[in-house]
């Protein structure tokens, strides 16, 4: 009878433990990819960022994006060149854009169960110090707790400063780019 007593002691003492863990909160993603595509009559053009960095709060539904503008990579040097260049993005002063949003549906992902999911997410996007509002859906996926999520938008390069009236590149560059993002994360 004792034995019975304190086994179920020291199963309600761990239940009462971990009922006060906390499960994973703060999610982080080294692992994101940002593509873009423009295009046009003319051509089309894609650019690859493997270096971008995200955060994920499972519990406040916290987005953040940390975009190293000069690690896009494009086929063609020359299209490297103009892109970081002063008269396109000027990564040389604005080398980071940042979006800081929130998952605007959070109590319809269930971060602890295998599933597919869709979010709506707001906030704020910022690219070459112009800050435009930004609301866009992605999903979220859980496959045996590893979560990623995927959006794919568009955005207007005028919008954030992006403008060209004549030249090669008022007719080689679409004035509104497909944005497509990557992310898989893990416990901070």
């Amino acid at each position: 009878m004792k034995n019975v007593i304190a086994s179920t002691m020291v199963f309600m003492m761990m239940v009462s433990i971990v009922g006060f863990v906390s499960p994973r909160e703060k999610l982080v993603s080294q692992k994101t990819h940002i593509s873009f595509f423009s295009s046009t009559p003319i051509e089309d053009i894609t650019a690859n960022n493997y270096k971008a960095n995200s955060t994920l709060d499972t519990q406040s539904g916290e987005v953040i994006f940390s975009v190293p503008m000069q690690s896009f990579e494009f086929e063609k040097a020359l299209m490297q060149k103009h892109y970081n260049g002063a008269d396109f993005l000027d990564t040389k002063n604005f080398p980071r854009s940042k979006f800081v949003g929130k998952i605007t549906n959070l109590s319809e992902i269930d971060f602890s169960k295998n599933g597919t999911y869709k979010a709506v997410v707001e906030g704020e996007m910022t690219i070459k110090d112009k800050t435009n509002r930004v609301k866009e859906q992605g999903k979220i996926t859980v496959i045996d707790g590893v979560i990623s999520a995927e959006s794919t938008f568009k955005i207007t390069l005028a919008d954030y400063g992006v403008v060209f009236e004549k030249g090669k590149p008022a007719s080689n560059i679409a004035k509104t780019i497909e944005i497509r993002l990557v992310g898989e994360y893990e416990a901070e």
